[in-house]
């Protein structure tokens, strides 16, 4: 866990050196707040004391911000040629895998505790769902860490940063949009397995303030995929 913990803060200070970091948070904010206080949603014109909008709102602009952060994580190492030389040190490829994942996972929290303004005023508008807002606080997390996992995977999978970012968006696209289409579009068993895999199905779930286990086992395992196939890809590799 040590040695995790340390390539986690060395790829977090890297993140922020870049100003990576700084430009995500700000671009999140900034979209997350535009279109939900002005444009999409405009809180105070309808005047009800919910984070909804928000939620749908970072909902999709996580979506497309987290494969621009996984894209290099292990691409650009593999081009540069340093992947060889730190797989020679006394690390493992899931030492790896899990403090790059955890550090760009915190980064995304970081992110969103910049949010906890919003909510802090939208308490102030009236009563609120408490339980609704911390469940949907949850549902973010747990899909960006799902995402985070698909994006490392695929920037194991090339040495491009542009393929991984268009690899882990076209199977972020099934997730988040495709598999519930199919869902509405069959029926029976089918449908239900395709309502299973979609990943909106759980977040709403969870943005809704029901956590249910079968949620949480669903996020769980499509980390534990993406994480565990980027190991794989990596030890093949070694």
């Amino acid at each position: 866990m040590k040695k995790i913990w340390i390539i986690t803060k060395h790829e977090l200070q890297t993140t922020f050196d870049s100003l990576i970091a700084y430009i995500m948070i700000i671009s999140f904010l900034g979209f997350s707040g535009f279109f939900t206080w002005f444009f999409g949603g405009d809180i105070f014109y309808v005047n009800q004391a919910s984070l909804s909008t928000f939620f749908n709102v970072a909902y999709w602009t996580l979506f497309f911000f987290i494969p621009a952060l996984t894209m290099k994580l292990i691409a650009e190492e593999k081009k540069a040629g340093t992947m060889e030389m730190l797989l020679t040190k006394p690390i493992t490829e899931r030492q790896i895998i899990w403090g790059k994942f955890l550090a760009i996972l915190l980064l995304i929290i970081i992110a969103l505790t910049l949010t906890l303004p919003y909510y802090i005023t939208v308490w102030s508008l009236g009563p609120i769902d408490h339980g609704a807002v911390w469940s949907g606080y949850l549902g973010l997390i747990l899909m960006s860490a799902a995402y985070i996992s698909i994006g490392i995977f695929t920037s194991c999978l090339t040495n491009n940063q542009i393929v991984a970012f268009l690899l882990a968006l076209l199977i972020g696209i099934f997730f988040h949009v495709i598999f519930s289409m199919l869902s509405s579009n069959v029926t029976g068993s089918i449908s239900s397995v395709f309502n299973y895999l979609s990943l909106s199905t759980h977040f709403e779930s969870i943005s809704r303030g029901v956590i249910d286990s079968k949620d949480i086992i669903y996020f769980l395992s499509v980390i534990f995929l993406g994480l565990t196939g980027s190991e794989a890809i990596l030890m093949k590799r070694k």
